[in-house]
C-alpha cells in the first residue's frame, strides 16, 4: 500500500476497534472491509483525506444498509419456525439496539408477530450486566411485545411447566461444525431446551460463521472485569478477596442447536455440510 498521511491512524482505529470484542467475529470482518476500502483508495494517486473520508462514509453506510435487509431476511426465514401462539426465550441483546435497527435474534420475534403470531417474550436477565433485563425488555416493550423478564437460573422451572415452546438466541461467532458463541448462559438454555424436547434456534448474518474454527474450542471467549459481578449499583455485593471468574460468553455445541437462521435461509445439522450447500448457492 502507498504510504498515505493518514494510513498509522486508519491502522491503528482497526487494531484498537479489533482488541475490544475478541470474539464477536464479524467484528472483525467489518473492520477488514474498511481497511481494504481505505488501502483501495489510498493507493490511487493523488486521493485526498477529504475524498477518502467521504468514501469510507459512504461504505460504513452501504453496511448499515445491508445489516438491516440482512436482519430483515432472517425474520421472514425465522418467523416460520416461531410458534404460532406461545412463549419464545430469548438470552441476552440481539435486537434493534445489537445491530443496525432490527435485531436477529429480536428480529425473527418481530417477524414472526408482524406475520400475525400470538407471542410473549421470557428475556432472560443476563447476568452480570443485564442486557436483556436492560436492553431487550425495553426494546420488546416499545414494539407491544408482551414481555417477562427472568432472573437467568429460571428457565429450567418454566420449561418443566410447558410455559416455553422456543428459544431464540443471536451469536457473537459461529464454527465451521455449528457450535456457536453467544453471551454467557447461553450454554445452560441450550441444554435446558434440548432436555425438555424445545426447539433452540440460533440467529446470525452469514459474516458470523467462522469457517476457519473448525470447533467451538478454537474460538477465543472474552474475560470481562470482575467488578462487574462483584458489585451492583455501585455497591460491593460479594467478600472482599474472593475469587471471580466472569467470562463473557460461552460456546453451545452444534448438537442442542435446531437450526443456525441466516439471512440467506436456515442450516441445520450437519451443519459443515449445510453450510457448503448455502455457499454453493451463493
Amino acid at each position: 500500500m502507498r504510504w498515505h498521511s493518514s494510513a498509522w491512524r486508519v491502522i491503528s482505529i482497526c487494531d484498537t476497534l479489533a482488541a475490544t470484542r475478541p470474539t464477536a467475529v464479524n467484528l472483525f470482518w467489518a473492520i477488514e472491509r474498511m481497511r481494504r476500502t481505505y488501502e483501495v483508495l489510498a493507493e490511487t494517486p493523488a486521493m485526498d483525506i477529504d475524498t477518502i473520508r467521504t468514501a469510507l462514509i459512504t461504505e460504513a453506510q452501504q453496511m448499515y444498509d445491508e445489516d438491516i435487509a440482512a436482519c430483515k431476511a432472517m425474520g421472514k426465514h425465522g418467523a416460520a419456525l416461531m410458534p404460532q401462539t406461545g412463549t419464545v426465550l430469548t438470552h441476552c441483546n440481539a435486537g434493534a439496539l445489537a445491530t443496525c435497527g432490527y435485531g436477529t435474534a429480536l428480529g425473527v420475534i418481530r417477524a414472526a408477530v408482524e406475520a400475525g403470531h400470538k407471542i410473549d417474550v421470557y428475556a432472560d436477565e443476563t447476568r452480570p450486566f443485564l442486557q436483556g433485563a436492560r436492553l431487550t425488555a425495553w426494546e420488546l416493550m416499545h414494539d407491544n411485545i408482551p414481555t417477562t423478564v427472568l432472573c437467568d437460573n429460571m428457565a429450567g422451572t418454566l420449561m418443566l411447566q410447558g410455559k416455553i415452546q422456543a428459544v431464540v438466541v443471536g451469536a457473537d461467532r459461529i464454527a465451521a461444525n455449528g457450535d456457536v458463541a453467544n453471551k454467557i448462559g447461553t450454554y445452560s438454555v441450550a441444554v435446558l431446551a434440548k432436555e425438555h424436547n424445545i426447539p433452540f434456534y440460533v440467529a446470525a448474518p452469514w459474516s458470523t460463521i467462522d469457517r476457519a474454527t473448525p470447533t467451538g474450542a478454537g474460538i477465543p471467549i472474552e474475560q470481562r472485569n470482575a467488578a462487574e459481578v462483584t458489585h451492583s449499583n455501585g455497591k460491593q455485593m460479594t467478600p472482599h478477596g474472593v475469587g471471580i471468574q466472569n467470562p463473557a460468553f460461552d460456546v453451545t455445541p452444534a448438537k442442542y442447536v435446531t437450526g443456525i437462521i441466516t439471512e440467506h435461509g436456515v442450516l441445520t445439522a450437519p451443519y459443515d455440510e449445510s453450510m457448503k450447500a448455502m455457499l454453493a448457492k451463493m
